[in-house]
């Protein structure tokens, strides 16, 4: 069972943005809410160039002095910081009293994670303790207020309930070296191939520790290899496009015997809004304790396309948006390789439980969505 949440008028907490993901639902927040206050916080790294998050929060910040204060308008507050400052991420749960939380920030990249494991430990496990910790203590701190009547409002209501819910970013990396496709829920994920993997399915037994010992809704989401305009640099399509406006050769691992659930940021999006808005519904069970609210899901296409179609599709979008010339070489800059350390063959959701709770299911297609990216990139660069 779920509890319905209306957005509007709620104070949200969307860590990692402006980072991709991040970014695209603070857009959509603050286009649908009526009143409300959407709260960024990201650290701005460089993991990737970060002129690219700057051009995000542009757009956030555009969006947010666009918006119609007579209109009920939604607040925008951006915070440059890291999650891993105990001291600031306090400060802002105390200062805000975020009612949703969406824990986006991390440290990504499957094969970065091997040479610098440092930065996972640091953002996916110390900076997701902190914001545990941090909800937790919200909801102490909204238990006391709402036992002071002096800190009521006029309806006689607490003026603060705490946290209604944590959506926190998983991955399709838990799956591991999986050999049953499609990958479930229900699976077996104790044989992670990398640290970034390990760290994300540490961020789901914390979740549930912390879902069980203090009653708080928390909903983790399985991302499968989220793609689309201004996405992240060090995903592939992203590098093989700048590879081959460079001239240079793009390298095909595995020898091009790979499969991946491409998923569209849209539908990610679509997906996040969704369950945002239905909470694990909190319990007690017969021992009189909290039945943990906590779920997870995957957020996938459902439809693993081969890497060589996926590449040969990108190619004649590049040339469709005037990104690449017309009759480029393609095949002169391929370089088909071994399998890499921390990669898998296959990646493949079984979204079916997203579907029934939520009544979604990603519908972009490749060529729509690398077309799109393809426009983008045209226009950007």
């Amino acid at each position: 069972m779920k509890t319905p949440i209306d957005l509007n008028g709620k104070t949200i907490l969307v860590t990692g943005s402006p980072g991709f993901i991040g970014a695209y639902l603070v857009l959509r927040l603050l286009r649908e809410m009526k009143g409300g206050h959407v709260i960024s916080f990201d650290n701005m790294n460089d993991y990737y160039d970060p002129s690219l998050k700057e051009y995000r929060l542009g757009l956030i910040e555009t969006a947010a002095q666009a918006a119609d204060p007579a209109d009920s308008a939604v607040k925008h507050t951006f915070i440059r910081g890291t999650i891993a400052d105990r001291v600031l991420v306090d400060k802002v749960f105390e200062e805000y009293r975020p009612d949703i939380v969406v824990n986006l920030a991390a440290q990504a990249g499957v094969r970065y994670s091997i040479d610098h494991p440092d930065r996972y430990i640091e953002s996916n496990i110390i900076g997701f303790y902190n914001i545990l910790e941090a909800c937790r203590h919200a909801n102490d701190a909204a238990a006391k207020v709402a036992q002071d009547d002096d800190m009521k409002d006029g309806s006689g209501q607490a003026s603060y309930s705490g946290i209604e819910h944590l959506i926190y970013a998983s991955s399709s990396s838990v799956y591991g070296s999986n050999k049953k496709v499609p990958f479930s829920t229900d699976d077996k994920v104790d044989d992670p191939v990398s640290l970034y993997a390990a760290t994300k399915k540490s961020n789901e037994l914390m979740a549930h520790a912390y879902s069980k010992l203090y009653n708080i809704p928390s909903t983790g989401l399985r991302f499968f290899t989220v793609y689309g305009p201004a996405g992240r640099p060090d995903m592939f399509y992203y590098s093989a496009t700048q590879k081959l406006v460079r001239g240079e050769s793009i390298k095909i691992f595995n020898y091009g015997d790979m499969k991946r659930d491409f998923t569209y940021i849209d539908d990610i999006i679509e997906g996040v809004i969704r369950v945002m808005k239905g909470a694990p519904e909190r319990s007690t069970g017969e021992d009189g304790l909290p039945v943990p609210p906590y779920a997870v899901y995957n957020i996938g296409g459902g439809q693993p396309e081969n890497l060589l179609d996926f590449i040969s599709t990108l190619q004649e979008e590049l040339v469709h948006a005037g990104v690449l010339p017309e009759g480029y070489d393609f095949e002169a800059h391929r370089e088909l390789v071994g399998m890499q350390p921390g990669d898998v063959p296959v990646t493949f959701a079984d979204s079916e439980a997203l579907e029934r709770d939520y009544g979604f299911k990603p519908q972009t297609g490749i060529r729509e969505g690398l077309r799109k990216f393809a426009e983008w990139y045209k226009e950007y660069y």
